[in-house]
């Protein structure tokens, strides 16, 4: 990727110093003041040699390949730039839909100032590994509130599990916070049968719990997520909302709580 980035790069630098080459080659100067004839210019006359001009371009880039990485960086600051812009945008016009679903569980403090999102799938291993940080970051910030967003992007095993937890969401929504912790914290491949089996050793009614999986509501709610996340530009996970930032992956428990006191600070 290091590498295509940098191709990419050479090829738009060489491309702009064509066109500087090219302009200044072709452009006549513009006459003195009260001259009565235009001025003779020798670039006017002067027959640039592409081969020759990417020839010096490429010597120069040779001799001083830094150039190419100052271009690079500056071309990631500005992409990421316009996706922070863009994210605001969504954020803004999608609120309600990221941070107050009713179809999402909440852990931590329900009413906690500050929310953070995650973006999460029941086969994810770094999700696995990220819920350690949910719970210190919940057990450390009593105003923290965790909103867990089910975003099944795994295969159909990852899909049939979280229409279990959603039904079960729906029914004891209470207790989802256990559901959540042993389903994603346990061991071996989250199924239908596994959360199904977590469901009924937390009190669920199995008959009940089917029925409410055919809840159309639940199907509709994936299509948001996924039409949000799309948005979000969030293909992997864990992704999390905090404030107004999206940020992917599971960068560890100290960089979240950076991002959470960043949206503190911003209240």
């Amino acid at each position: 990727m290091k590498k295509a980035l940098l191709l990419g790069t050479t090829g738009v630098a060489i491309a702009l110093a064509m066109l500087a080459f090219g302009f200044v080659a072709g452009s006549p100067q513009i006459a003195e003041a009260g001259a009565a004839q235009p001025l003779q210019t020798a670039a006017a006359d002067t027959k640039i040699d592409r081969t020759e001009v990417e020839g010096i371009i490429r010597d120069y880039l040779l001799k001083n390949p830094e150039v190419l990485l100052e271009v690079q960086d500056a071309l990631e600051a500005k992409q990421k730039e316009e996706q922070r812009i863009a994210h605001l945008g969504v954020i803004k016009g999608a609120k309600e839909q990221i941070f107050n679903s009713s179809f999402d569980g909440v852990v931590g403090n329900p009413n906690g100032k500050v929310t953070i999102v995650e973006f999460y799938d029941y086969n994810c291993g770094f999700c696995k590994r990220a819920i350690e940080d949910m719970q210190a970051l919940t057990k450390a910030d009593p105003d923290l509130r965790f909103v867990l967003k089910e975003f099944p992007i795994l295969g159909p095993d990852s899909q049939k599990a979280s229409v279990v937890s959603m039904a079960f969401h729906l029914m004891m929504p209470q207790k989802y916070g256990e559901f959540h912790n042993a389903l994603l914290g346990g061991q071996g491949r989250a199924t239908e049968a596994a959360a199904m089996k977590v469901a009924l050793s937390l009190g669920a009614d199995e008959a009940t719990l089917r029925e409410k999986m055919k809840d159309p509501s639940i199907t509709e709610a994936f299509s948001k997520t996924y039409d949000l996340a799309n948005k979000l530009a969030i293909t992997g996970t864990p992704s999390y909302v905090v404030g107004n930032e999206v940020v992917f992956g599971a960068l560890g428990q100290e960089v979240l709580a950076e991002k959470i006191e960043a949206a503190k600070a911003a209240l």
